[in-house]
């Protein structure tokens, strides 16, 4: 009998908390509601570009501290997330704690509590499944902390910006996307669309969950668009608590989520798997010209476990 009790009484408690985020979720402004043909946002025409990219981070603590201090050495141009920013939930209560404390500095419209954030924003996160667990949305229409704490472009959940020679496609791939997310969807759209009108040298796509992967949660077809036939440079995302370097369709696509949240193992290696590793928490650096791209993942121990280099094509 008090074994049952105490079921019932924890399980009231994890409705409360998980009823109570939803509606603290409604605080916070609202996503930018924007029609699905909004122009590219343009934030540097430079000719060269040097930036981080970053998975399954927030998770206040020593790994995530490490990998900020190794990313913050680098001096990148900006940095990009593959998602799961602010563990466990999403919630407002954390998000300042698990992103502002190690990366505010890149951030536009900073007001958080760890200093000054960036006169332009420098930092692009995509969302994570644990982002989206304490939002909220109403057809199109979403609340979130996430939307209150970043400032992006496009609707915020999904949107594409250029930097110098590269355009970013920063997907949500999480099943609760009003806009969907199998391959006829009106995001899906909105991404084939963007990659084939885009006249960037490099079309880099970033996305939560992995299309492909040999980690524990595994590839997910749902999300195995043809980003290649649309344009697509590469793919990059998170979810698996790893780092790997997949070559499948002739792209490459990078599983990158070892910033900081507890490291995944792998299961056996599924067919394109070039590199494994997940020994260490770490990032990727990646420099880009017009004519190669090269992409790296340093452990934060400042090990260079992978460099791979793409080079440009003829037009």
């Amino acid at each position: 009998m008090q074994h049952r009790k105490l079921f019932l009484i924890l399980t009231t408690l994890l409705l409360l908390i998980v009823v109570s985020s939803k509606i603290l979720s409604w605080f916070y402004p609202p996503a930018r509601l924007v029609p699905a043909t909004t122009p590219v946002t343009i934030l540097s025409t430079q000719d060269q570009v040097r930036f981080a990219v970053i998975g399954d981070f927030g998770q206040s603590g020593t790994p995530e501290g490490e990998v900020a201090s190794l990313v913050k050495d680098w001096k990148p141009d900006f940095i990009v997330s593959t998602g799961d920013n602010n563990y466990p939930d999403g919630s407002m209560l954390t998000i300042d704690k698990n992103v502002g404390r190690y990366y505010h500095e890149f951030i536009g419209r900073y007001s958080g509590s760890y200093g000054e954030g960036a006169a332009q924003n420098r930092f692009f996160p995509a969302l994570g499944n644990h982002d989206w667990h304490s939002m909220f949305c109403f057809r199109n229409a979403c609340r979130g902390a996430y939307f209150g704490y970043f400032s992006l472009p496009g609707n915020e959940r999904y949107y594409d910006f250029v930097w110098g020679p590269v355009q970013f496609f920063i997907l949500d791939s999480d099943k609760r996307e009003p806009d969907g997310t199998s391959q006829t969807s009106v995001q899906a759209l909105w991404l084939k669309r963007q990659l084939e009108t885009s006249t960037a040298v490099w079309k880099l796509v970033v996305s939560h969950h992995p299309p492909y992967s040999s980690g524990d949660h595994g590839s997910n077809q749902y999300i195995q668009w043809t980003f290649s036939e649309w344009g697509a440079s590469a793919v990059l995302s998170g979810h698996d608590h790893l780092y790997e370097r997949i070559l499948m369709n002739d792209i490459p696509y990078f599983v990158n989520g070892s910033g900081g949240g507890g490291l995944y193992k792998f299961n056996a290696p599924i067919l394109g798997s070039q590199v494994r590793f997940n020994q260490d928490h770490g990032a990727m650096l990646v420099e880009g010209t017009a004519q190669t791209l090269t992409f790296y993942f340093i452990s934060r121990g400042g090990d260079v476990i992978d460099r791979f280099v793409l080079q440009s094509k003829p037009r």
